[in-house]
């Protein structure tokens, strides 16, 4: 069990982006008591001020159970916005064990009138779309998800990721660049002119941090394969930290 010498019910916070690092922050410097949940997928997660798990909860079932055995007060999912599974688990947890949810959602980008964009459902459409003609793609989809474009020989790929690749790295001969966001536009610019890169794949993540490729690609008129969102349950929602910390200062009356 994880013990809080407070008065006021813990929150947990399910994390894994920038924003629930900030909102961790935040409810540090106000004195609000927090616990951070990982998934466990980044081998050197960032530090944090407030109590971090790492790993999964068994599903909606185990996570119902660490909200009642812990005296968990709220839930805010701020984990990625393709996190459908664990987002899912959540609004199904929080129901079963009567504690509030709210989501820390970033708002999706948009494109722009000058933008090229051809919108995909999922990965394995970003996969059907490039089926074609040789070109110089830069994957910016986390590492989860490349084995599923390993056919593709005839692009040159670029991956970033946070972690250095793995002996079972699938994409034979890409180009490889490790390193932890959030990145610039001139920089992203220049990674794209030096990769020659002509075709951008990246999933509709939204917010500031990690759009740095998409005003790249925008300023370089590259075109972008984007991975719109899946579907996610209906729940409150909030789109910046203060937001989600006005919503825990008013349930919790502090």
């Amino acid at each position: 069990m994880i013990d809080s010498h407070s008065a006021i019910p813990p929150t947990l916070i399910l994390g894994g982006t920038t924003e629930a690092s900030h909102l961790a922050q935040a409810m540090a410097d106000a004195g609000l008591p927090a616990i951070l949940s990982y998934a466990g997928r980044v081998a050197s997660p960032r530090t944090h001020p407030v109590p971090v798990r790492s790993g999964g909860f068994g599903g909606a079932e185990g996570l119902a159970a660490f909200l009642k055995t812990n005296g968990i007060g709220q839930v805010v999912d701020a984990t990625h916005p393709f996190a459908a599974r664990i987002s899912g688990n959540a609004a199904l947890a929080c129901a079963a064990a009567g504690v509030p949810l709210c989501a820390l959602e970033r708002a999706p980008w948009i494109a722009e009138a000058s933008d090229d964009w051809t919108h995909v459902p999922d990965i394995e459409g970003a996969v059907a779309a490039l089926d074609g003609p040789a070109k110089r793609v830069f994957l910016a989809i986390g590492r989860q998800h490349l084995a599923g474009f390993a056919h593709l020989g005839q692009h040159r790929f670029l991956a970033r990721m946070v972690d250095a690749p793995a002996a079972d790295f699938p994409l034979l001969g890409a180009e490889v660049i490790v390193k932890r966001g959030p990145f610039k536009v001139e920089d992203d610019m220049d990674l794209m002119r030096v990769h020659g890169t002509e075709l951008l794949v990246a999933k509709n993540a939204g917010g500031a941090g990690a759009e740095a490729k998409i005003l790249a690609a925008r300023a370089l008129a590259v075109p972008v394969i984007m991975i719109d969102r899946p579907e996610l349950p209906d729940r409150p929602l909030r789109r910046t930290v203060t937001e989600v910390m006005d919503w825990l200062h008013a349930r919790l009356g502090v």
